[in-house]
Order: C-alpha cells, then sequence, then structure tokens
C-alpha cells in the first residue's frame, strides 16, 4: 500500500474547499470513500461513483490514504482521535494527509502515540480559496518525508497546480508556511487599509495614491492587485469568512508563541481582525477590516469608474 501511488482516497471535510478537492479527485479516475457530517455534501459524490463512509474510521480502512480537509485543529483532532475517528480504521503502515489550516500538535501527538504502527503522516495546507478548489489549481505547501510526497504527488496533481505544488521540509513544515503566508497577506492588509484612509483623508486622489505606491519600492501584490475587490467592486471577499481568517491568526500568533518569536506586528493585526469581526459579523468577508478604516474616515474607498 505504501509502495505504490494510491488509487482509492479517503477524503473527510466536503464543505467550501473539500467539495471541490473531491470533484477533481474523481475527475482524474482516484476511487473516493467521503466522510462528513452532512450526508447531503456527498450526493454528487456518490451520484459519480463514490462510496460513502459512515464515519473516518471506515473512510480510513477502505483507503490507500485518507484526506482531512476540516476547520481547526479541534476538528482535525476529533476526527483523528475519536473512538470513530482516523486510528481506529487505519491499517499499520497507512496514509493520513492533513490539508487544513492547522498547527502541527495533533498530528506530532499521532505520531508520538502511535510509533509503532507505520503510519505515513503529511500535513498539506493549501491556498486559492474556493475557486482554485473548483478548478484545481490550489497551491499546495506539503510537509513530510521526500518518499511519501513524490508517491501521493499524482493526488496532489489532481487538486493543484503542478507548478505551485511545493513541498517545503519536513512534518510541520506545510502547517508553518501557510499560517505564514496568511498572516502576512492579513498585515498586507491592514498596512494598505491604513495608508490609502490616511493619504485620502489628507487630500490626495485615491488612484493617484495607488499608482504612486505601484511606482515605488513599496509596491506589492496586495497593493496592485487584491485591493482591487474593494476598490473597484465594494467586494470584501465573504468567500472567506473574517471568522475564519481570525482563526488563522490565533494558530500564527501560537505558531510564533511555540517557537518563541514575539510577534508583536502580527498580534496587532489579530487584534485589528477581531474588531472587524466584533463589529460586522462572523460571515463578513476577509477583508472587511478595510471597512473598518472607511467608517473610520467617512468615506468608501472607490476608484472612479470611467465610462466611454
Amino acid at each position: 500500500m505504501t509502495s505504490a501511488s494510491p488509487t482509492r482516497v479517503g477524503f473527510i471535510g466536503l464543505g467550501n474547499m473539500g467539495s471541490g478537492m473531491t470533484r477533481n479527485l474523481q475527475r482524474a479516475g482516484f476511487e473516493l470513500v467521503v466522510n462528513d457530517i452532512r450526508r447531503e455534501s456527498a450526493a454528487e459524490l456518490i451520484a459519480g461513483g463514490a462510496v460513502w463512509a459512515n464515519t473516518p474510521a471506515e473512510a480510513a480502512a477502505q483507503s490507500d490514504v485518507v484526506i482531512t480537509m476540516l476547520p481547526t485543529p479541534r476538528h482535525v483532532d476529533t476526527v483523528v482521535n475519536s473512538p470513530t475517528g482516523i486510528l481506529a480504521g487505519i491499517p499499520d503502515g497507512g496514509t493520513w494527509v492533513d490539508m487544513s489550516t492547522s498547527v502541527p500538535e495533533v498530528a506530532q501527538r499521532v505520531r508520538a502515540e502511535q510509533s509503532t504502527r507505520g503510519l505515513h503522516i503529511l500535513d498539506a495546507p493549501v491556498s486559492g480559496m474556493a475557486v482554485g478548489a473548483a478548478n484545481g489549481m490550489l497551491q499546495i505547501f506539503i510537509g513530510g518525508e521526500t518518499d511519501d510526497v513524490e508517491r501521493l504527488r499524482p493526488v496532489f496533481e489532481a487538486m493543484g497546480d503542478p507548478e505551485r505544488i511545493l513541498h517545503v521540509g519536513a512534518a510541520g513544515s506545510g502547517y508553518a508556511v501557510k499560517l505564514m503566508i496568511n498572516q502576512l497577506w492579513f498585515s498586507h492588509l491592514v498596512a494598505t487599509a491604513e495608508v490609502l484612509s490616511i493619504g485620502v483623508k489628507a487630500g490626495v486622489d485615491l488612484d493617484v495614491l495607488r499608482r504612486s505606491l505601484i511606482a515605488s519600492p513599496a509596491n506589492s501584490n496586495f497593493v496592485q492587485h487584491d485591493v482591487l475587490s474593494v476598490l473597484e467592486n465594494g467586494d470584501y471577499d465573504e468567500g472567506f469568512a473574517i471568522a475564519l481568517a481570525c482563526k488563522d491568526l490565533g494558530l500564527s500568533i501560537d505558531l510564533a508563541r511555540s517557537v518563541g518569536v514575539p510577534a508583536e506586528l502580527s498580534g496587532l493585526v489579530e487584534q485589528i481582525y477581531r474588531r472587524a469581526r466584533a463589529q460586522y459579523g462572523d460571515r463578513a468577508g476577509e477583508m472587511t477590516p478595510m471597512k473598518l478604516y472607511e467608517d473610520l474616515i467617512g468615506v468608501e474607498l472607490r476608484l472612479e469608474t470611467v465610462t466611454a
């Protein structure tokens, strides 16, 4: 089972991300065994030939590799360690890949407590949001043994962009890379919102200010591209809820604490995000902190639409 590429994939977690990922696995020809807290979320997959598993243990027992894509480390821990969890069904020498945005502790505990079972455990969180999951173009950051990564590459390539499937190091490295990517992006957002608000309030035209930033050493992908979601369309990206963004920021701070690195700036960004969540609600978009600044200065940050 561990020496050849898998043909039957167990997948647990069929939410916004998992639903797209599993559809692409199915299109690529993998047999699927699926589980979720809502059976109805698997209806389309089952119609396409997937097998429903009543528990994570059943999914693991019937699969060459079992994948989890879950909201929080607490959910991962429950799915793995409960009496009907993955560990109750996965065979010795089996493979578990956690593609959730999480922290290393759960997987580390499994390695320590199940050390005699020869399990292959990888962390492979993703970037690209639901649209990337749907079109099979996710970025995937994999932590684990090289042999395991190569054995599972066909599985990863069914869900992600082959050019952006990166083996980033040993176990736990994937989790760390994904959290740092999120942390830097959220920091870019807060810094950009602050700078644009100050400049506009000082009387600078928004378009002129943005083009000046782009032409300067302070340019970033966020300033050049991502911020346009708000500036052009007033879209704060409700496809990724601010409650999840706050969860990821909390995990980043926890990681910083665990490795002994002060994270003063990241901590401030987290608090700004939590203030936006408290003001606009859990389901507000991940870019909603920009609205905090708009409300503060009494101006919506919008580029003028030029019409012919």
